[in-house]
């Protein structure tokens, strides 16, 4: 994280060769299609990578074939007022967040959106071996109190070994929007302004994103 002024933060994971892609999926490459030092006018690149290597935006499609794809994905949940909540350094990895250990964190107030740092990130330069997450019914919760965003530091919104991704179901299934892989580590908790539009690609399960958040200046 290398902002360039103390009220702007790039809380964003580059795709880069260098970020740790999910166990088995396709890593990051940029290669040259034309370089100037073999006589082209211009350098060309050109990239193969999941859209999962780095802070991403999960399209319905990831999870259900008849859900709507990463156009679908709406700007108005990516941009605006947020709230950022960290869990405690003692957190156990093995514990999920319930109900009533959500409502204790946002103070009982359900903000439109929410980045959850848990600790457990590929910015450490390591795919984390887990992590936590809501349970069903917390997601279900959220999403039921007018939630339009759900982000984490985390590789993902579910469980690493999770086939069912029930948050992902609980979340995506009722219009609510996940951003996975933020880097939040020298983010203070409380409140700011997201700007985290995801990239306009068309047809696919999952879109980059460049996520910001900006200072809330209190006059």
């Amino acid at each position: 994280m290398t902002p360039r002024n103390p009220n702007l933060l790039d809380i964003s994971i580059p795709m880069a060769a260098t970020t740790p892609e999910w166990p088995g999926d396709q890593p990051f490459h940029c290669g040259w299609t034309c370089r100037r030092e073999s006589g082209e006018s211009v350098n060309l690149a050109a990239i193969t990578t999941s859209f999962h290597v780095g802070t991403h935006a999960d399209a319905p499609l990831h999870v259900h074939s008849a859900w709507p794809a990463s156009e679908a994905l709406e700007l108005e949940a990516f941009v605006g007022p947020a709230r950022v909540v960290a869990l405690p350094a003692d957190w156990p990895v093995s514990q999920d967040l319930d109900v009533m250990h959500v409502i204790d964190l946002l103070g009982g107030i359900v903000p439109l959106r929410v980045l959850l740092r848990t600790g457990h990130t590929v910015a450490s330069g390591a795919f984390p071996a887990d992590w936590p997450c809501l349970t069903r019914d917390a997601a279900e919760w959220l999403s039921n109190q007018g939630l339009r965003l759900w982000g984490v530091d985390a590789p993902s919104v579910d469980r690493r070994e999770s086939k069912s991704l029930d948050v992902h179901h609980a979340l995506l299934g009722h219009n609510t929007f996940v951003l996975e892989n933020l880097d939040l580590r020298e983010v203070t908790p409380g409140a700011y302004e997201l700007v985290a539009p995801p990239l306009s690609v068309h047809g696919a399960d999952a879109a980059p994103v460049r996520a910001l958040l900006r200072s809330v200046v209190r006059g």
